[in-house]
């Protein structure tokens, strides 16, 4: 039984540099452009959005936020979702693959809500077939006061609790996080997916980092292959040798 895969990581702005590589404006170098057709967008955007960085606005802008978005605030995380290379070719091979997709949105719209899941990528021209998702992280309820401002005497207005604000910490706290891994791989069992080893000593790399050390493992092995190639070559030679000989 395999591992089932999410990985949850704050973006800057409205992530247009990570959206032309995740909708292929550009080429990524580990991609088999022979298979990016099969890519699809497994989301409708609304009327007028035409792309991934699009949607985020949109979602911003239709939100009803009343606190002005800060330069450096988090607009967008990026979910990404996939499974141990083998079993996502089984469930593949399995005609399954349309409903891992189903079940992974409804897992995204019921966890973080519909209208916060703005665009789902799936790729299939890569060596494992994986969602990139966009999530904007926002929320209801009042904003979690910190201890300074609980310690002053001064009498804070209560704010109706269902206001929208936009606050990536509060979704991406730690407990939260661990939750996530656990109701994912529920989620998921029911294509031989379970959850990753609790409490790994395994280190959190971000998506750039991921693509960069996949690239370079793609890299080693075209290496490897090239080398064995000319392992069985120079074996064969030996053999047709060692026939003329015996043969002799």
């Amino acid at each position: 039984m395999g591992y089932a895969v999410l990985h949850m990581e704050k973006t800057s702005g409205t992530d247009a540099a990570m959206s032309a590589h995740i909708e292929r404006t550009i080429k990524p170098k580990n991609a088999d452009e022979s298979r990016t057709h099969l890519n699809r967008e497994l989301i409708t955007f609304p009327d007028g959005v035409e792309n991934r960085t699009q949607a985020i606005q949109h979602r911003l802008d239709t939100a009803g936020l009343t606190r002005k978005i800060g330069n450096n605030q988090v607009r967008a995380i990026r979910v990404l979702l996939t499974g141990t290379h083998e079993d996502m070719e089984r469930i593949t091979s399995e005609g399954r693959l349309d409903e891992w997709c189903n079940d992974n949105l409804k897992y995204l719209t019921d966890t973080f809500g519909r209208e916060n899941i703005v665009s789902a990528i799936l790729h299939m021209d890569e060596q494992t077939p994986h969602i990139h998702a966009t999530l904007v992280p926002i929320v209801k309820g009042e904003r979690k006061r910190k201890k300074k401002e609980e310690q002053v005497k001064k009498r804070y207005r209560k704010k109706p609790t269902d206001i929208a604000r936009l606050c990536a910490d509060e979704i991406m706290t730690r407990a939260k996080l661990k939750s996530y891994q656990d109701t994912y791989a529920q989620a998921m069992s029911g294509y031989g997916l379970q959850r990753g080893i609790d409490g790994s000593e395994a280190k959190h790399i971000t998506t750039r980092q991921y693509y960069r050390d996949l690239v370079q493992q793609t890299e080693q092995l075209r290496t490897d292959i090239g080398q064995l190639r000319d392992r069985k070559e120079t074996v064969q030679e030996e053999l047709r040798r060692a026939k003329k000989e015996v043969q002799t």
